[in-house]
């Protein structure tokens, strides 16, 4: 496998950190690497391996000789400049929304739609995290038995909002063992007119309102789900909020099968044939998935497998990821090592 010259935009970001961590953890061959940012971040060090690598501002030449550019700091980074990073020869490896969408860009989870890479024009898109560990803990199940119909709620970590939503959880939980008003600024999202309190809280909103009063974050798994497995038919819903809890989205999902002849063991081997996909599920043992415990790693966890009561199609089943790993860092950085694999 030959070496690559490697960027990572937003480098110094929540993401953009774990990114380079999973680099050099997964031993990608790298050549050289190059950090980039904003302005206000140029001209700090990042130590890698024990060498100081020098953040520079991200700008539309900073991607000559570059073959393979990650991006996390933005839409609109990206919007600007990824067009820069592919006519200089780069491939771009997306972690926005910014092209999820777009017909031509491939939509990739590694373990659910490998072959999609091979169709990019240059840019692939990292699909939300959220969408992310729910179609790989579902890839086995869609494969073997076919799925319909998908209903899902989650419960995201506020780090999912960045670094920002992380420090008012801390501030507002200090405030209020301390019986001070909380103030609110970032959550449940920073465009929003209204801001509530995320400690001691469930805000039953993520991104802004939309069509159909579903919001950003719920039409984004609903559109990527059918994108990713190909399949627009298939009934998705969603209803998205966010948890005082700093690392790790947990999600409750309802499936209905096109077959109703299906037990809860053929499910769960299904769904423990997926690489990467870790089923913990023993009720005996009160053993099931949790967030603070899945913090950290690299797997999807999937738990609480149950047929419905009515429905004899009908599963539900409760998933859980660190939504800055395999939620985003180590995705992208795994559509890398599958790009290259292809070659």
């Amino acid at each position: 496998m030959r070496q690559m010259n490697v960027a990572v935009v937003g480098a110094t970001g929540a993401v953009g950190t774990k990114i380079i961590e999973k680099l050099i953890e997964r031993k990608f061959p790298i050549k050289s690497l190059k950090l980039l940012a904003s302005k206000r971040s140029a001209g700090s060090t990042i130590q890698i391996n024990g060498e100081d690598y020098v953040v520079e501002e991200t700008s539309e030449t900073a991607f000559e000789g570059i073959d393979i550019a990650f991006f996390s700091a933005g839409g609109s980074i990206t919007e600007h400049f990824a067009k820069h990073a592919i006519e200089a020869g780069a491939l771009v490896i997306d972690n926005t929304s910014a092209f999820r969408m777009t017909e031509g860009v491939p939509l990739v989870v590694p373990e659910v739609n490998p072959d999609a890479i091979r169709e990019h024009n240059g840019l692939i898109a990292n699909p939300n995290c959220s969408t992310i560990q729910m179609v790989a803990a579902l890839k086995g199940v869609k494969d073997q038995f076919g799925i319909n119909r998908l209903i899902v709620s989650t419960y995201q970590a506020v780090s999912g909002a960045g670094a920002d939503a992380i420090e008012e959880l801390k501030q507002q939980s200090e405030n209020f063992e301390n019986r001070v008003d909380n103030k609110a600024d970032i959550l449940p999202s920073g465009s929003a007119e209204k801001h509530y309190p995320i400690a001691f809280n469930v805000l039953p909103q993520i991104d802004l309102f939309g069509e159909g009063d579903y919001t950003l974050e719920e039409l984004k798994m609903m559109n990527e789900t059918r994108k990713i497995f190909d399949d627009y038919e298939m009934s998705v819903a969603a209803t998205c909020v966010r948890l005082p809890v700093v690392t790790g989205h947990s999600e409750s999902v309802y499936i209905e099968l096109d077959r109703d002849d299906v037990t809860v063991d053929q499910l769960k081997e299904a769904i423990r044939s997926v690489p990467n996909v870790v089923l913990q599920d023993d009720p005996s043992q009160q053993l099931y998935p949790m967030p603070l415990f899945a913090e950290g790693t690299d797997e999807v966890f999937v738990g609480r497998v149950r047929k419905d009561r009515d429905k004899k199609n009908g599963f539900h089943l409760w998933i859980v990821a660190d939504n800055l790993i395999k939620g985003a860092a180590l995705n992208s950085v795994q559509i890398a090592e599958t790009y290259l694999e292809q070659q």
